[in-house]
């Protein structure tokens, strides 16, 4: 059937048929009079478009809403059968892959732990295989997966870069391997930035157009939001803040060889312990800790899974000053919040963002006193005044970021009906 032009009834059904997809995905289950009300469609002009999306497959009927006054009405939904995605969130440690619906539900997960020499293609297709079958499904049933990374591959070159930590992510047949063993559309897109995404679809900078993620776990990250979009930069590396040259530390020459920066050494998880030391906070115990030679460098590892002992360290030291931030625990939170506002305060001057959202285990334990005291402290440092909010997406806010990624694509295709 040929696409639908400008001003046809093709087009204006297509354009109702989307909206009220959009309508059940927003509110759930709607009747057709519901549906009626919330487009200003007409009964028998609701009635054709509930039929059409029933015979396509992309509805089902899924009961009455019986409780009220009156005759029950029927019940329309979503088909969640109707497609499915997946996401992988790919850290040093592991790779975590999950399948979702079309309305994204998850279905199934996965876990593959990293072992010694293991291949990206094989990690993938078994976190990925494992995932799709805990579902009942077959790969083929996956329209699209996106894959979230430290680092980004450089669109020029198609190599991972700003993550030379990642170990058997760095074959320059990567992508094309990786092509040839999946059989749908595969993306990829840095860890932090689908972060990012998770926040805007889900969390807290919903109805944001203009923000910045500013992430601290294995690494220090950023995601920059303009206009509603992600900006990526020449090569992907947008947002790689903690490669930034900052007062109070010495210049890092070649970075990326070094995988470490001005900003990442003076805010860095690795140095929290020794800051805390400095200031008379008694450590705290975090399992896992006293190995921190142990811990993977940069990249976000999924909330809700352990962390490197750097990080668990961290973590728990900032959860107990900021349960009682008072004398010591209150100047090492200070301290904190002078050196992660050293660096976003260039980010912020060039951005002017509307709000910073603060996510990653090590900002995310400093809780309102933390934020607090970074934002007094950002106020002295940039030009412009952005709200600091904490993240809301605190479990698997890589995952869930590459499942909303992978969603908004496909939505775009399997709810088109004009074609």
């Amino acid at each position: 059937m040929p696409a639908a032009t400008p001003g046809t009834p093709s087009l204006l059904r297509a354009m109702n048929d989307r909206a009220a997809l959009e309508l059940m995905l927003t509110h759930g289950p709607l009747s057709r009079t519901r549906i009626g009300h919330l487009t200003g469609l007409s009964k028998p002009t609701a009635s054709q478009l509930l039929a059409r999306l029933e015979a396509v497959g992309l509805v089902v009927a899924t009961g009455t809403d019986g409780g009220r006054p009156g005759p029950s009405a029927q019940l329309y939904a979503i088909n969640p059968r109707a497609a499915y995605v997946g996401g992988l969130d790919v850290t040093p440690e592991r790779v975590l892959a999950a399948v979702a619906d079309i309305t994204g539900t998850v279905v199934a997960t996965h876990e593959v732990p990293y072992t010694e020499g293991a291949e990206a293609v094989d990690q993938v297709t078994e976190a990925l295989g494992e995932a799709v079958k805990a579902a009942g499904l077959h790969r083929s049933d996956l329209r699209r997966v996106v894959i979230g990374t430290p680092g980004a591959f450089d669109p020029q070159t198609g190599r991972l870069r700003y993550a030379s930590h990642l170990p058997g992510w760095h074959s320059p047949t990567l992508l094309e391997d990786l092509a040839a063993a999946l059989p749908m559309p595969v993306e990829y897109e840095n860890d932090v930035n689908l972060a990012a995404v998770a926040e805007q679809r889900l969390g807290a900078a919903r109805g944001h157009e203009d923000f910045v993620l500013l992430w601290n776990e294995e690494g220090l990250g950023a995601a920059l939001v303009l206009g509603g979009r992600l900006h990526r930069g020449w090569t992907g590396g947008a947002g790689e803040v903690g490669f930034l040259p900052v007062p109070g530390r010495p210049l890092v020459r070649q970075v990326t060889r070094a995988n470490s920066g001005g900003y990442q050494e003076l805010a860095g998880v690795e140095g929290l312990p020794r800051l805390a030391a400095e200031l008379g906070v008694e450590a705290a115990a975090a399992p896992g800790a006293a190995d921190a030679s142990a811990a993977p460098a940069p990249g976000p590892a999924a909330s809700g899974a352990p962390h490197g002992p750097e990080v668990a360290a961290a973590v728990a030291l900032l959860t107990r000053a900021a349960a009682a931030p008072e004398g010591a625990n209150l100047s090492f939170l200070q301290s904190y919040a002078t050196a992660l506002a050293t660096g976003l305060a260039s980010v912020v001057a060039v951005l002017d963002p509307e709000i910073v959202v603060l996510s990653g285990a090590a900002i995310s334990a400093g809780g309102e006193p933390l934020r607090a005291l970074l934002e007094a402290e950002l106020a002295e440092l940039a030009p412009s005044r952005p709200r600091l909010v904490p993240g809301e997406v605190r479990e698997r806010a890589v995952l869930h970021g590459a499942l909303e990624s992978a969603l908004v694509a496909t939505r775009d295709e399997v709810f088109d009906t004009s074609g």
